[in-house]
Order: structure tokens, then C-alpha cells, then sequence
């Protein structure tokens, strides 16, 4: 049977080379070590081994069977090497050789290169290893991972992209692969863990455990991702801030090089006004002088010829001649003396000149000022928001039109809930919107008022019984009391002098910045302003009409829309 065996395959081969076929791989590898024959024998059921195989495996085996088809043997057969499959083998190896050899020289890429993971089987040139199979512990290159993709018995080993060190997949303790995860412990773990140290643990397949920690880690991932998006996002908000902050230091140096240009022109100019008007009435004083002293020198020089004539005939001692001299001098008519108190000059006055100047630069720099106001109040106005009235606030004294834009005093007070919000005692109301960030401005008309209250509050002020106004109380205002007193509520309150009664105020806030201004819309001038605020917290806007002290203070505080010329 042996020899009708042989005869059968070597008939086949010789087929096989007249039909020029290359046989694969899988035809001469050891079903025991998995790699080509070396020193193939044939047992008597006709399946091919390597000899030093086929001996150990006989050796370990209480029974004498073959590993393939289970067919057993009385007794240990005698075993000779095939020489006909060993040549094969041979051509097939050096064949195999060749072709990898050709194949690295024309894909250098296939060859191992350092980083990377290289065949395990390759005897020579090392090629780099397309998969690692966690059954065999072994890394192959493509043409030595034929096998696995086309034996069925090697198909069921799982492969892997290549990795070194695959005895790390390993159980250290129990030298089986690393098949399952435990939850519990958060680790890899090899059946027999399983059924010993992690038997009460969650464990799942090894599979299942990759998946779900992938899921979570790509929910980490994406949340990671998502908080870089906002840093980003917060990052261009804070560079925009910086542009916007950019933008606004570049339109103040703007006016400001504008205002002081315009002021230093003015300051020139006065300053040239002044020196030409000094100078011309010193010239003036200096002609007048001139024409006096002109006048008193002719004058000298006329009495200095009558001295020296007067002198000549007193020093004759010729009776005759003196006398007819003295006939002829005329000395009984003294010359014209002359008032001398025309003759004195004041000096000039420049008294109110200086004055003069500087009052026409103050004039110069008080149209400046204004300019610059009413370019302040429009950039403020663009921050205008919409806001109302809230009458959970409001005291019960206080009227709330339908469109919650006016509130006014009346004598009768409401039956209304005292829920938490509401002011007990204060006449007061607050705005319904609240900030927390940002700029904000709106506008209020007080017109034809002797009496109110306007600003901002921190929501956490006290609403109930009297209050006290004032930063240190959380209350940012101004207010009009009596017809005519102005006051800011600072700490110390501050008394406001102001050009003109403000018919509609602007109330413009800065939360980052800490600031809330007052301006005259009208006048667009600034009535005050509060820096270094520490709001903490969200802020409301703040409303008090006042008494109405009968009819005198009865006209409503009205929320004005913004008009932005």
C-alpha cells in the first residue's frame, strides 16, 4: 500500500510538472510544526511528517495514531525519509527563496526596515511582516502568511497587524493567550484566570472589552475634542476682544491726537495772539515816547542857544556893549515854558490779555470735549438693549404700563403678593433683564421731574424695609431731588453741578471693565461715572419715579428707544 502510494504521487507530480504547476506552499508544510518538511517521512495511512515530528509526537503520545486522520498502529512503524518530497521540498525552498529574493529587490518596501515588525520565519533577508498570528506567536511576511489564508486547519488562528513582543500576549502565569478582559480589575486575562483568580469578576471576551473601550474612549476622545473646540472658540473670542480693544485704543489715540492737535493749534495761536497784541501796544507806547522826547529835546536845544548867548554878554565888561546886548537879548521876556505834565507817559496795560487767551483755548477745548462726548455717546448707544420693566419688583405704589416702558407714583397702594422680589418699602422697580457680561446701555426720559432715581443693582441687594443706597450696598445711581439738587451715590455721595437739566439720561455699563456712566443724551455730555465696580453676579436696572409731592413730580420715568444718529 505504501509503494502504490508513492508510485501515485510521484505520477501526479511528474503531471504537475509537465503542466509547468508550481505547488503552494501548503502541500510540503508539517501539519505538527506548521513549517516545510525537513526530512519528510510517509507513514503506512499515507500522511507525510517530519521525521524528528513525528518521533516526539509518538513519544509524548501514550498511543501510536497518526496526527492527521487518528488512524492507530500496533506497533511503532519504521520510518525512512522520503527522498522524492524531500527534493521537492528543496526545489520548493529554494524556489520560494528566489521569488523573495526577486520580490525584494523589485518592492524594497517589503523589506524589514528598523521600526518595523519583521518575519519571524525568514532565514536571510528579513521582510517585513504583514500580519502576527496570536495562535502561532509568529509574525510573517506575505509569502510565509500564504498558510494561514489558504489552510483550512490554519483559517481559525486569529491574525493580528504585526506587533513584536507577542509573548507578551501571553498569560505569564498560565502561558495561554491573553483571550479576555476583566472588568473588575480592568486587565487581560487568559481562560484559565477566568475559571481561578477573576471567577466572581466581570470578564468579557477579549473583543467585546477592545469595543467598549474604544466606544469610551471615543466619547472621551470627543469630548476632548469638543472641549478643545471651545478653548479655540474662546481663544478667537479673546483675540477678537483683543482686536476690538485694539480698534478702540486706535480711535482714542484718534481723537485724542485730534483734540490735542486742535488744542495745541489753539494754545499757538493764542500764545502768537498774545505776544503780537503785547508787542503792538509796546510799540504804540514806544512811538508816543519817541515824539515826547523829540518834542523836549528841540525844546532843550532852544533854551541851551539862549543860555550860551545870555552867558556871552554876562562876561562882557564893556558898559556900552553889555547893555545893548542886554536890549537885544530881551531878556525881560523869558521863553515859553512849556507844561511838562503833558508829557508823561503811562506805561501800557496787559492786564486781562493772558486772561483773553487762555479763555478763547478754553473755548477751543470745551468744543473738543464735546466732540469727543458726542462720539463717546453714539459708540455707547450701539450697545443699546431692550428693557422692561419687571412688575414682580415693582412697590405697590408704582403704576406699570401695559408695555412695561413707564412707571409713575400713585397714592394708592396695590394688594399685591410680598413674594421675595418685590421692593417693601423703597418706591422703586427693576428692570425684567439682567446681565452678567458684556456692554449694555439704555435710555430714560425724566422730563418735567423734580424727583428720581436711575442706575443699576446687584441682584442680591436688599429689598425689604429701608434701604441705603450706595456701591458698598450693591447700588450704582444717580438722582434729581428737589428741582434742582444732583447727586451721585458714591461712597461718599457726590454733589454734580451741571450746565443744563438733563431732560433724558443714557445709562451706559461695562461689566468687565467695572463701570457705569450717566450722560445727558441731549447735551451729550457726561453726568458721572462710577469705575472700579465689583459686580459679582448678574445686575438689573433700577427705577425710582419719586413722590409725586402733589401734582409737582406726577410725570411717569419712561424707557426711551435708542435712536442712533
Amino acid at each position: 500500500m505504501f509503494q502504490m502510494f508513492s508510485l501515485f504521487f510521484l505520477i501526479m507530480c511528474v503531471d504537475m510538472a509537465a503542466a509547468s504547476y508550481l505547488p503552494s506552499e501548503d502541500q510540503f508544510l508539517c501539519s505538527i510544526c506548521l513549517d516545510l518538511f525537513t526530512d519528510p517521512v510517509t507513514i503506512p495511512c499515507g500522511h507525510n511528517f517530519c521525521k524528528d515530528c513525528i518521533t516526539e509526537h509518538w513519544d509524548r503520545c501514550d498511543r501510536c495514531q497518526c496526527p492527521m486522520c487518528k488512524k492507530e498502529f500496533n506497533t511503532r512503524p519504521e520510518l525512512h525519509v522520503n527522498t522524492f518530497i524531500s527534493e521537492m521540498v528543496a526545489q520548493f525552498r529554494q524556489s520560494a527563496q528566489q521569488k523573495a529574493s526577486s520580490s525584494s529587490s523589485s518592492s524594497e518596501q517589503q523589506v524589514f526596515k528598523p521600526g518595523e515588525v519583521p518575519c519571524d520565519v525568514c532565514t536571510e533577508t528579513k521582510l517585513k511582516a504583514l500580519k502576527s498570528c496570536l495562535v502561532c506567536l509568529t509574525s510573517y511576511c506575505e509569502t510565509h502568511l500564504e498558510p494561514h489564508l489558504t489552510a483550512s486547519s490554519l483559517k481559525r488562528h486569529q491574525l493580528i497587524d504585526p506587533v513584536e513582543n507577542l509573548e507578551d500576549r501571553m498569560c505569564p502565569k498560565h502561558d495561554k493567550p491573553l483571550e479576555l478582559f476583566c472588568k473588575t480589575d480592568q486587565t487581560c486575562v487568559c481562560m484559565l484566570c477566568h475559571v481561578s483568580d477573576h471567577k466572581m469578576h466581570d470578564v468579557v471576551p477579549l473583543k467585546e472589552g477592545y469595543e467598549r473601550k474604544k466606544a469610551e474612549l471615543g466619547k472621551t476622545e470627543a469630548e476632548t475634542q469638543q472641549m478643545i473646540q471651545k478653548r479655540q472658540l474662546k481663544i478667537e473670542e479673546i483675540k477678537h476682544s483683543v482686536d476690538l480693544s485694539q480698534e478702540e485704543a486706535d480711535r482714542e489715540i484718534a481723537e485724542g491726537v485730534q483734540v490735542f492737535t486742535a488744542l495745541k493749534a489753539s494754545v499757538e495761536r493764542g500764545q502768537a495772539n498774545l505776544i503780537k497784541t503785547i508787542k503792538e501796544k509796546q510799540k504804540t507806547t514806544e512811538k508816543k515816547a519817541e515824539a515826547l522826547i523829540k518834542e523836549l529835546e528841540q525844546e532843550i536845544s532852544e533854551l541851551k542857544k539862549r543860555s550860551s548867548e545870555v552867558e556871552q554878554v554876562t562876561h562882557s565888561e564893556d558898559h556900552l556893549h553889555f547893555l545893548q546886548s542886554v536890549k537885544s537879548l530881551n531878556i525881560k521876556h523869558r521863553p515859553p515854558s512849556k507844561d511838562l505834565r503833558k508829557f508823561s507817559l503811562t506805561p501800557a496795560v496787559y492786564e486781562g490779555t493772558v486772561v483773553k487767551a487762555v479763555a478763547q483755548v478754553e473755548e477751543t477745548l470745551g468744543k473738543e470735549m464735546k466732540k469727543l462726548l458726542e462720539a463717546k455717546l453714539k459708540r455707547v448707544q450701539k450697545d443699546a438693549v431692550n428693557v422692561t420693566l419687571d412688575p414682580r419688583t415693582a412697590h405697590p405704589c408704582l403704576i406699570l404700563s401695559d408695555d412695561k416702558k413707564r412707571v409713575k407714583y400713585s397714592d394708592v397702594e396695590k394688594n399685591l403678593p410680598d413674594n421675595r422680589e418685590r421692593f417693601s418699602e423703597c418706591i422703586c422697580v427693576l428692570g425684567k433683564q439682567s446681565f452678567s457680561s458684556g456692554r449694555f446701555y439704555f435710555e430714560v426720559q425724566v422730563k418735567e421731574k423734580t424727583e428720581w432715581y436711575l442706575g443699576v443693582v446687584r441682584e442680591s441687594i436688599n429689598r425689604k424695609g429701608e434701604i441705603s443706597l450706595g456701591p458698598q450696598f450693591g447700588y450704582w445711581t444717580i438722582l434729581l431731588r428737589k428741582g434742582f439738587e444732583y447727586e451721585a451715590n458714591d461712597a461718599p455721595p457726590v454733589r454734580l453741578s451741571l450746565k443744563s437739566r438733563p431732560q433724558k439720561v443714557g445709562v451706559f455699563v461695562d461689566y468687565e471693565e467695572g463701570l457705569v456712566s450717566f450722560y445727558d443724551v441731549d447735551a451729550a455730555a457726561l453726568i458721572y461715572s462710577f469705575t472700579g465696580c465689583s459686580f459679582n453676579g448678574k445686575i438689573y436696572s433700577y427705577f425710582s419715579p419719586g413722590n409725586k409731592y402733589g401734582l409737582k413730580n406726577s410725570a411717569p420715568l419712561i424707557i426711551s428707544p435708542v435712536r442712533v444718529t
